[in-house]
């Protein structure tokens, strides 16, 4: 009997689901609107990138480590230590270059830990223990969460979301 394929394939095959439609919806913003914010408190689409590119580099340091603890360090300290080159890029095609570079960093990294070694216990910032595989779904959700930000950026910019824009053929 033929098995299929592993949770790490699974998770890392969900991750690259979202990826890629992160990608269409930021390409489909045009460059020039990329300061764009719709309200002055929020994020405007180069921040809403960078803070996604930020978390997801963090979050891939972290978990494939085999000491991973996040209360190490303040939040900002972490983010600063996986990311700092991410703040350097603002434009368009360089945030889509490390949107896709990061996750085939992440995806090589997590190989390279093994999928048992993302069973292991944590300590996430408010004290409690999740898995490594826990906190990995739940910085795919919030990149999904984000993503749903940057399609409602869209819409008020005047575009289709892309994924709308997929579905309707």
């Amino acid at each position: 009997m033929k098995s299929g394929p592993s949770y790490l394939d699974e998770t890392l095959g969900s991750w690259r689901d979202v990826r890629e439609g992160l990608i269409a919806e930021v390409d489909n913003i045009p460059a020039a609107k990329f300061g764009f914010r719709p309200t002055p408190e929020v994020r405007s689409v180069t921040e809403q990138v960078q803070h996604i590119l930020e978390v997801a580099c963090m979050m891939t340091g972290e978990l494939s480590r085999p000491d991973t603890d996040f209360r190490r360090a303040p939040w900002p300290e972490l983010l600063a230590l996986y990311a700092s080159h991410v703040y350097e890029v603002t434009e368009k095609r360089g945030l889509l270059t490390l949107l896709e570079e990061q996750l085939a960093d992440a995806e090589r990294r997590f190989r390279k830990a093994g999928e048992l070694a993302l069973f292991q216990l944590i300590e996430n910032f408010d004290g409690s223990q999740w898995t490594k595989f826990q906190w990995l779904h739940h910085g795919i959700a919030q990149e999904m969460y984000h993503r749903g930000q940057l399609t409602l950026y869209a819409r008020l910019l005047g575009k289709v979301p892309a994924l709308t824009r997929r579905i309707d053929g």
